[in-house]
């Protein structure tokens, strides 16, 4: 069997797993980058979730620098490729599927986009229908993987070190790598929305998101009725209302929008006459079973069964929803789109997975660390080792009826990443790279959307290269606050915010690190807004409070200064 040696080997072609092979890749770490199917970009191109789940700050401060990079590679990808009307080239920055703000794609545009910035960067090897087959160890060490290409060549894949970045976490059983699967008991962390007792069974369910086209009325695009229709439509329970969701086409009631991702309003091209939408409801997500069941061919028959199920919503939608002028039902005029994920019947290329293994970690992140009612501040727990920041309105747990796990919604503040979450409490040179860090069941209903995953891998793929360039594991990294100090200043280099605040970007680079190496160490919160105000002047009562945080009397520069230049100078009276 050929072997092949490189510093780092990724393993999934996830959002997280890109983003770690081009933070890796950026600072001259040698990786190989594995994906078992055809496709980059899980969640935000197979799996459907094209128009994504984000923040009211994703534009300028909640998220990486390299995530806002990738989406606008994406807007350049339309503004070369197709003709933009008149509104859509005056927005501030184009939004595909609607107006500004906002932010879609189509599948394989978003897997095109991530595939060119994988060939961009010289020191990532890419290997797609490539699957991991087994994992050689030695103790506490990963040594080497077998992997499988698509015409059946095994090759060896040694490195230092190794990232899962699949979705469900599937390199962690075969690596031996400890995590847990499901909900944890009360007794595990005394979270108030935790089961009595354990439930490895409540995994959140996965859906099959289907394109669809909203064709002229008049025309008629019904699909063959599913064999299982009306046993799905009982088991699903068919409906158009979904939160505010109430109708078909109504703004601002529609399930139209909610996934709408190409909006034709915003071209001049015959590639896009009508608007495309993405069907992922909740009477879409599967309810049967959900995935990861712990069999191969069992985990195919309820992803086949899942397919069934949202192909039976679309046929419901096109014969049977209640039509929003009151005049019978059904829209036949909704017209399944296969091209956009290149199946035979327009769902998706992959489930959309919420909910996948997760490390057992140094730290776990639970639901009191979000929890409004266990932070009254503007933000959740604050972390001395903070390498990333999340939001989404609240923490999002999909309900799943075949075995009796209820759906919850938890007001939750802004939150950080912990670096304590990526390490495994044993093996000491495999990272994750996904939705699999150290949280528990709860809180993963926050840290599993888009932007957050793509902080995760980052960080993962950063983390590698500086333990291989300080010559110490990750978990001696997390445990030295002067290293994890060191490897903070290199994320915000890169544009990695830290802590929150809602008006310091990454434009000013040094008043943006010195701001949130304050906030992370706990000496500077700022206004119940999340602000800074860097052109405010510093009072005295200002002073008055960073002494007594910091236990020490500063001498402090004579005459006035501002917030922002009182963060610079007071990051080196700090040694921050």
């Amino acid at each position: 069997m050929p072997q092949q040696v490189y510093d780092l080997v990724i393993v999934g072609g996830s959002l997280g797993g890109v983003a770690a092979a081009l933070r890796a890749g950026a600072l001259g770490v040698s990786v190989c980058l594995l994906e078992a199917t055809d496709w980059l970009g899980g969640q935000y191109s197979a799996q459907g979730v094209t128009k994504p789940d984000e923040n009211q700050y994703i534009e300028t401060v909640g998220s990486t620098a390299s995530y806002r990079a990738f989406r606008q590679a994406v807007r350049t990808y339309y503004r070369n490729n197709y003709t933009l009307s008149a509104a859509a080239a005056a927005q501030p920055s184009l939004n595909p599927g609607g107006e500004y703000p906002g932010f879609s794609g189509e599948p394989l545009a978003i897997h095109q986009v991530l595939l060119q910035l994988l060939q961009a960067e010289a020191n990532v090897q890419l290997r797609l229908n490539s699957r991991v087959t087994a994992a050689q160890t030695s103790g506490d060490v990963v040594q080497s993987l077998t992997a499988v290409a698509g015409d059946g060549t095994a090759t060896t894949l040694s490195a230092k070190y190794f990232l899962d970045a699949t979705d469900l976490g599937d390199l962690l059983p075969t690596a031996g790598v400890e995590y847990n699967l499901g909900a944890e008991g009360k007794d595990s962390w005394q979270e108030p929305e935790a089961p009595d007792s354990a439930r490895p069974d409540w995994i959140q369910p996965i859906t099959m998101v289907v394109a669809l086209e909203r064709r002229p009325d008049g025309e008629n695009h019904l699909i063959e009725k599913p064999a299982e229709y009306d046993k799905l439509k009982a088991e699903q329970k068919y409906t158009i209302i979904d939160g505010y969701i109430t109708k078909m086409f109504v703004p601002g009631v529609d399930l139209w929008s909610y996934r709408r991702y190409l909006s034709a309003s915003n071209f001049n091209d015959a590639a896009f006459p009508c608007d495309l939408s993405m069907l992922n409801m909740g009477a879409n997500d599967y309810q049967a079973a959900t995935i990861p069941s712990g069999s191969p061919d069992q985990d195919a028959a309820i992803i086949a069964r899942a397919r069934q199920a949202s192909l039976g919503y679309v046929y419901w939608l096109q014969t049977e929803v209640p039509r929003d002028d009151g005049n019978g039902s059904g829209y036949p005029s909704l017209k399944v789109r296969p091209d956009q994920f290149n199946t035979p019947d327009g769902t998706s290329a992959q489930p959309y997975i919420r909910e996948s293994r997760r490390i057992k970690a140094v730290y776990t992140i639970v639901q009191q660390d979000l929890d409004k009612n266990f932070n009254p501040g503007p933000r959740a727990k604050n972390y001395p080792d903070s390498c990333g920041i999340g939001f989404y309105g609240g923490l999002d747990i999909h309900g799943l009826a075949g075995v009796g796990m209820p759906q919850r919604f938890i007001d939750i503040q802004p939150f950080e990443l912990p670096l304590r979450a990526l390490i495994p409490v044993r093996v000491k040179n495999l990272l994750p790279a996904c939705k699999n860090i150290g949280v528990s069941h709860i809180a993963n209903g926050a840290y599993r959307l888009h932007p957050m995953e793509w902080n995760v891998g980052e960080v993962a793929g950063a983390l590698a290269a500086f333990a291989m360039k300080n010559n110490q594991t990750p978990s001696v990294v997390a445990g030295d606050p002067s290293l994890v100090r060191s490897f903070q200043h290199e994320l915000l280099a890169a544009g990695v915010p830290l802590f929150w605040w809602s008006d310091i970007t990454f434009d000013n680079r040094d008043l943006f690190s010195a701001v949130h190496l304050l906030g992370v160490a706990g000496v500077i919160s700022g206004y119940d807004d999340m602000s800074y105000r860097p052109n405010e002047p510093l009072t005295v009562p200002d002073r008055q409070a960073i002494e007594e945080t910091t236990g020490k009397a500063l001498d402090w520069p004579s005459g006035d200064i501002d917030r922002g230049q009182a963060a610079l100078w007071l990051v080196g009276q700090l040694g921050l």
